[in-house]
């Protein structure tokens, strides 16, 4: 079944009440998440504790194999907020989407282009902007764009869009292949007694799968985060 989506206008510029609503949900459940685990730190983590240490032991080695600690270290926080805030947005729609007289509320976020792209933009700007903070204007632009061959210009500039693209069009088309995927199996199952049978075990093993999948997509998208931010800054690249 196809479903809108709830839309409004505000100084000719169109919004997606849906989109707003995810971003909240998803913004607070990663709050609560790093508010529970630090509340009551001690020595020997446990629970929550454990889990956000292990959060960020994650996220700094995924830094570490990119750059060098002092260089790479500032973005510690960066990556541990898109990893967490990826995940969590991956897996919102699997278990359930919510729509009302034919419009689609509750989704994942990450499964809109207007969310992934958005982040990805966020991304490219950030290395440009951290690039030019440690180079300075000049030195950034012959690093960036200049060297090896200054004819190679053209190219590193269809690079940026590329790089840009491809880092959000990925998340976007993992996650909604997988809702659309689970939609269907939906339908199978509401379609008769048989269905709903035949649609159990598939439902519970691709709902398995997405969460691995939604989990491999945060990591990917701090991985490429970091590769970006690593080119960008660093001298010896």
């Amino acid at each position: 079944m196809e479903h809108k989506n709830p839309t409004f206008e505000l100084f000719g510029m169109y919004g997606n009440w849906s989109n707003i609503l995810m971003l909240a949900v998803t913004t607070l459940i990663v709050f609560l998440i790093a508010f529970i685990a630090t509340r009551n730190l001690k020595m020997k983590p446990t629970g929550m504790q454990n889990f956000m240490e292990w959060i960020m032991d994650f996220v700094k080695g995924i830094i570490k194999s990119n750059f060098d600690w002092k260089t790479g270290g500032r973005f510690h926080v960066l990556g541990i907020t898109f990893l967490m805030f990826i995940a969590v947005a991956n897996v919102l729609g699997l278990p359930f989407s919510i729509s009302y007289d034919g419009v689609l509320w509750w989704k994942s976020p990450t499964a809109d282009p207007t969310i992934t792209m958005t982040l990805a933009v966020m991304v490219i700007m950030l290395s440009h902007y951290y690039g030019i903070k440690a180079k300075g204007m000049k030195g950034y632009a012959v690093d960036t764009y200049l060297k090896p061959m200054p004819f190679l210009f053209p190219l590193k500039i269809i690079e940026e869009f590329a790089n840009t693209l491809t880092l959000g069009l990925r998340l976007y088309g993992n996650i909604y292949a997988g809702e659309v995927l689970l939609g269907l199996i939906a339908g199978l199952a509401t379609s008769s007694a048989f269905g709903f049978v035949g649609a159990i075990i598939p439902a519970m093993a691709w709902q398995g799968f997405s969460l691995f999948i939604g989990g491999i997509q945060a990591f990917i998208f701090v991985m490429l985060t970091m590769v970006y931010m690593s080119h960008k800054v660093s001298t010896d690249h």
